[in-house]
């Protein structure tokens, strides 16, 4: 990953985390509450339609799959029905074998949402969300090595280039539109369960590039439309005084 895409993250993930931990001072201030943790697991479908193309000219390796599955950390906030939350995921198409020929995406992200809550109640909430985010991808394609020979491989630095996997990577700005619905456990307040559910799409189209992330002459577009949805768990963190 570059200096520039680097930096890029960094900065938005050092705003999102300075306006969240604001709304949550100014929170407890008032209200004495603090942000509720979230994690959640989940399923998400985005196909690469522009990349799939361009593979399906190369028999010797796999389009790419269109789902993946979701990990998620994130806090939420609410403050008068208001809603304010951070997120962080990670993901991937569990899929890919280095021994056959076969093909993987995984991403990882950072969005912040805002929304409200539609319900007047203490133990259910219902809100939907609007927010905007950063995803990087990496797609990994492998070839069936299985034929190669080892005295090839050890004798000849071509081969070793051709038999390992071809990455490339692309980063998108995404906007995103959701809802999600909590319930409070009845033994603990502080503990809730529920589910979250959306489309996440890029402002514009974005060309794949090295696994170094250099451009590449002629490389595919592609653009994020990928929806979601996960089980979400979420607890308010215990502080030692």
């Amino acid at each position: 990953m570059n200096t520039n895409l680097m930096s890029s993250l960094k900065a938005f993930l050092m705003i999102s985390l300075l306006a969240v931990s604001l709304n949550a001072s100014s929170q407890e201030g008032m209200h004495g509450s603090t942000p509720r943790m979230i994690h959640g697991i989940g399923a998400s479908f985005q196909s690469f339609d522009g990349l799939n193309e361009r593979i399906k000219g190369f028999p010797q390796y796999e389009q790419l799959k269109d789902r993946s599955a979701v990990l998620q950390l994130g806090w939420q906030t609410e403050k008068r029905r208001f809603i304010s939350a951070l997120d962080l995921t990670s993901g991937s198409s569990m899929s890919g074998d280095p021994e056959e020929k076969s093909s993987s995406v995984r991403f990882l992200g950072a969005s912040t949402d805002i929304g409200y809550d539609l319900l007047k109640s203490e133990k259910v909430m219902l809100y939907p969300l609007v927010g905007v985010g950063f995803e990087t991808y990496q797609a990994r394609f492998f070839t069936d090595n299985s034929e190669v020979s080892f005295n090839n491989i050890i004798g000849t630095p071509a081969v070793q280039s051709e038999i390992a996997p071809v990455k490339f990577r692309n980063n998108f700005f995404n906007y995103r539109l959701g809802a999600g619905v909590q319930f409070k456990c009845t033994k603990s307040s502080s503990h809730s369960i529920g589910l979250q559910g959306g489309y996440t799409g890029s402002f514009k189209d974005k060309a794949w590039r090295s696994n170094d992330s250099q451009k590449l002459k002629d490389s595919p577009e592609d653009r994020i439309g990928r929806f979601y949805v996960s089980l979400i768990f979420g607890y308010l963190p215990k502080f030692k005084h």
